[in-house]
């Protein structure tokens, strides 16, 4: 075999072992960057593997400007054959004194906050996730948007 033809197969690897493990993730953006109370974007996505294990993540992208540690959320689940489940979260956006715990670029910050416990197993068909702002500023500023991100776990 030939160098060329071994550097091809292995380059041919590496991109492969490099896939993705997402399943989902989708964002709604809040015009003027503020989310309203009365605005509960809405997430629909269709599960097919029930072998893998997923980790659910919400996913909020704020400017520096936003003033609040965390963000209270009320979201809303709908799995497939059941009614929906309702749950208040706390999610943590930065450590007094030491800054925000998102990735950011120039002032924008997006965090990707994991709801699920541990890994979990998922039926097949539709999940709906709803999500509301429940802080005491409404509308809430510098909210860019917010999301719902879905991958398999590496277990």
């Amino acid at each position: 075999m030939s160098a060329f033809r071994l550097v091809i197969i292995c380059s041919f690897l590496f991109l492969a072992a490099c896939n993705t493990i997402d399943v989902y993730e989708k964002r709604v953006p809040f015009n003027n960057f503020q989310w309203n109370t009365t605005n509960k974007p809405s997430f629909t996505f269709t599960i097919t593997d029930t072998i893998s294990y997923y980790n659910i993540f919400v996913v909020i992208r704020h400017e520096d400007a936003y003033h609040f540690n965390n963000l209270w959320l009320n979201v809303t689940t709908k799995a497939p054959g059941s009614s929906p489940v309702n749950q208040q979260l706390e999610l943590i956006l930065a450590n007094n004194g030491k800054g925000w715990l998102g990735s950011g670029i120039d002032d924008i910050y997006t965090h990707r906050v994991r709801i699920t416990n541990a890994p979990i197993k998922l039926k097949a068909g539709d999940y709906q996730f709803t999500l509301q702002q429940v802080m005491r500023e409404n509308p809430l500023q510098s909210v860019l948007d917010a999301g719902i991100r879905v991958e398999k776990a590496t277990l």
